[in-house]
This record gives C-alpha cells, structure tokens and sequence, in this order.
C-alpha cells in the first residue's frame, strides 16, 4: 500500500474499499472478505446505513484497530452543531470504536458551518483523526477554508477519467486539501470497461481497464475507494502498484475528460432538491 500525508501529517491510505449502497445485511460480510483481501481503508458513511456491518466486520477480524483507516460521513439531516454532535456519538456506537479517522461532511447543503464546528470539536477531543468534506465544489471548497479554524484535510468527490476534475485539483492543492476520488471507476457508466484507450494501455501493462483508470489517479496524487462485492475484483483493484503509466499515457487518458458530472449536478436545483429530501425528518 501507499500512503499520502494530509494537511495534519496523518497518514492516509492511497486505496481504499467503498461502501455505498452495500445493504446492512451485507456489509459485514463484504467488507470481512475485502479486509481478508488486504483492505485496511474503509469508507462508510451515515446515510449508507451500514456503519455497524464495517465496525463489526473490523472487530471480528482480530486485526488491532489502529491499522485500519475508517472513513464515515455526517448526513444532511444531521446538519448544524447540535444534531451533528449527537450523530458523531451514534456513528462512534455503530463503528464499535473511540475514534474515526476521517470524519466528512457528505454534501454542502443544509448548515455545514454549524456540523463543521461539531467535527472540530471532535477533532481536537480525539474524537477524528482527520476531518474534511465530501461534494464540496471550488467555490464551496474555498468559502469554508477561509472561515473555518481547522482546514479541511480532504475533499472527497465524484473523479474518474471522464471527469478528472483538474481545475477543481489544481483549488484543493493550493488550499492543502487532499483530493479523494469517490466513484474511481464511474460506476461502469460511459462503458469504461470497454474504452478502447484504456484497454489497449491495459495490454501493454497486462492489466484490466480498471487497474489502469485507477492507477491514472493515483499517479494524479488522488486517493481511490473502489466498490466491488466481487471478490476477484477486490483483488484486482488492490494490484494497481507493481506498475506505473508513462507519461505519454498519461496524456492519452486525460484525453477522455468530459469535464462533466457522469451522474449529477450540485448546481441543478431539482438534484439539490432530491438530495436534501433524504432522509430528512
């Protein structure tokens, strides 16, 4: 495994295993099977719903706690100072430890000041290793470090060789922000598993389309949390680092930029009405 240093020196892994819509039931089982795998970077979060099956599976594991890297975001309806505070207890109780070690907020809706205070406070109570965001765009990104005591350490949003985000990068890397990719792998859209560029770059290597579409952002300095509930697949995404892409490779798969959402804006209203209806009470 590789490892970047956040903004307060903590070590994150560069590769980690994903979580989302992997249901309660299963998730134990799942990750069980990623960390016999090799997996020690977890990313979960509250609206998933299955915090309980990662900390049970890491428990059961016998593996000590501080060698895992577990990752869980605080929803939009348990925004603001107060709800935030009491939803950081109960993702604690879920996950079965004393510590989180990368506490982000999941969307910049609702009062993200307020939850950003709450991870602060957990953050200097030892509570979260590490604290930062999630779907936070530039302009978001740069109003929250301006006015925030404690920089965010990582941003984690949608990036794939069909939206690289390179300006959005090129923001977080002036403000100290790691970049954190969620969806490395575009969820299959745009038929990845069959691009041409990719494919042919794969041959040479004698790696998948998806070892090499994740080997180009780890080369790009941005962290990686590919879902699978396929086992040979874990496998396959954990080998990304006995091989590296050339620079005129490089090149070719930034070619298959859209520079566009392959799922969703933060900008369309009507999208910004369905996310801030889940879940809300």
């Amino acid at each position: 495994m590789e490892y970047v240093k956040l903004n307060n020196n903590v070590e994150m892994p560069v590769l980690g295993y994903g979580v989302y819509q992997v249901t309660p039931a299963e998730s134990e089982r799942f990750v069980s099977e990623a960390i016999q795998v090799g997996y020690r970077s977890i990313d979960t979060a509250q609206a998933y719903g299955n915090e309980n099956g990662v900390g049970t599976a890491v428990r059961k594991s016998g593996i000590p706690r501080n060698q895992f890297f577990l990752t869980t975001k605080i929803w939009i309806s348990n925004a603001g100072y107060e709800k935030a505070r009491t939803s950081i207890e109960e993702s604690l109780r879920q996950l079965q430890t004393d510590y989180i070690d990368l506490l982000l907020i999941h969307q910049p809706f609702n009062d993200y000041y307020g939850t950003y205070r709450a991870m602060e406070e957990a953050y200097r109570k030892g509570k979260a290793r590490a604290i930062g965001v999630s779907n936070f765009y530039p302009d978001r990104l740069v109003d929250l470090c301006q006015f925030v005591e404690i920089p965010p350490a990582v941003n984690q949003v949608e990036t794939h060789v069909f939206q690289q985000q390179v300006k959005a990068h090129e923001i977080m890397l002036k403000y100290g922000v790691q970049h954190e990719s969620w969806g490395p792998l575009a969820e299959g859209r745009n038929n990845i598993f069959s691009n041409e560029i990719l494919a042919s770059i794969g041959e040479k290597h004698g790696k998948s389309v998806a070892q090499v579409a994740l080997r180009f952002l780890i080369q790009k300095g941005i962290v990686v949390i590919p879902k699978t509930t396929h086992r040979e697949r874990m496998v396959q995404n954990l080998d990304v680092f006995n091989f590296r892409l050339t620079d005129g490779e490089l090149a070719q798969i930034a070619t298959l930029d859209r520079a566009e959402s392959a799922f969703f804006s933060h900008y369309d209203p009507e999208t910004v009405e369905f996310i801030t209806g889940i879940g809300r009470k």
